[in-house]
């Protein structure tokens, strides 16, 4: 499994963005791999991620060549002050049992 994070300095977004946005929601869903996403953003509102989740790197690059998502790569400078992407593959992930994610919900030893 592979996570892609895509962290940004939110600017303003125009009826294009809220456009071109909805449209990579909906390619992500749509490719074979996807298993979701998350997002948070920082108390101050400064910083914004988005995380997505893949079953393989094969699933992630095909949607990293959607015509959506390359049009807004081209454009990004219009809404973002600012971006870092993390790609990291998954090694394991555990908690409690009691919060859902979208990573598989290993038991941990410590709540054993």
């Amino acid at each position: 499994m592979y996570s892609a994070a895509f962290l940004f300095e939110p600017g303003e977004y125009d009826a294009r963005f809220h456009e071109l946005n909805a449209r990579i929601d909906a390619a992500a869903k749509a490719t074979p791999g996807y298993l979701g996403r998350e997002s948070w953003r920082s108390p101050d509102g400064r910083t914004a991620n988005a995380t997505y989740y893949w079953e393989s790197l094969e699933a992630l690059k095909k949607f990293s060549t959607h015509p959506d998502h390359l049009a807004a790569k081209r454009e990004y400078a219009k809404w973002y002050r600012g971006y870092h992407i993390v790609i990291a593959q998954v090694l394991r992930s555990y908690g409690d049992g009691r919060l859902e994610h979208i990573t598989p919900n290993e038991r941990s030893e410590r709540s054993s």
